[in-house]
């Protein structure tokens, strides 16, 4: 199977590096400054969806609550957060790959977009990138939806049937639809099997060479 797509768009926590101790860590120091109750899930499901989602739907705050404990998430993630973080094995073959066959690749992350520059350029992985795209500070591009809408303009990407969203989560895969392009969705992340091909995936690989190797 070869799939005929020119531009990739890739996520980044769970898909290109694994941020998982650096977010949880600043989750937990944001519940512990602000005094929230502790979620009842484990705390692994924090890894990828927006933060305003993770403080509203699993701590329960309201807007004004859940902006307070974003900006001492990002207290913590600013000085040392983004530090607890590694690239996945095989990520950068991969992506090494991808560039040699000519293909176009973009981040559309939900993280904070001078925070993902700065990890991809600290990982020396910054050069593979066409454009990193991610969200702002001010909850302007809230969901994934609305990210990948800005790196497609941006980038000034008209034909969306040559895109494709790789990454990790469901809400990968629900972006990617509700834009209107495939997705990838990959297993070695914070997501599995089952929550991906739930979601819609159009394919979903356990490694990233296989991703390389579908293109």
């Amino acid at each position: 199977m070869k799939l005929n797509k020119d531009i990739l768009l890739f996520d980044l926590d769970g898909t290109i590096t694994d941020s998982g101790e650096g977010i949880i860590n600043c989750i937990k120091y944001s519940a512990e400054v602000l005094g929230l109750k502790e979620p009842d899930c484990d705390y692994s499901v924090f890894v990828g969806p927006p933060l305003y989602d993770t403080y509203t739907e699993h701590f329960g705050c309201d807007h004004e609550l859940a902006w307070k404990a974003i900006k001492a998430y990002r207290e913590r993630f600013d000085d040392i957060g983004w530090k607890e973080n590694l690239v996945y094995d095989g990520v950068e073959d991969m992506l090494k790959n991808l560039k040699e066959k000519g293909k176009i690749l973009l981040v559309a992350t939900s993280k904070p977009e001078k925070a993902a520059r700065r990890i991809l350029e600290y990982f020396g992985l910054a050069e593979y990138f066409d454009f990193i795209g991610g969200a702002d500070y001010e909850g302007k591009l809230a969901t994934k939806a609305d990210v990948i809408n800005y790196v497609f303009k941006t980038m000034n990407v008209t034909d969306k049937s040559k895109a494709i969203m790789i990454g990790d989560r469901y809400h990968d895969v629900d972006g990617a639809k509700e834009i209107g392009i495939e997705c990838i969705g990959i297993t070695y992340g914070y997501g599995d099997r089952a929550e991906l091909e739930g979601a819609g995936a159009e394919y979903v690989f356990d490694t990233a060479m296989e991703v390389a190797e579908a293109f």
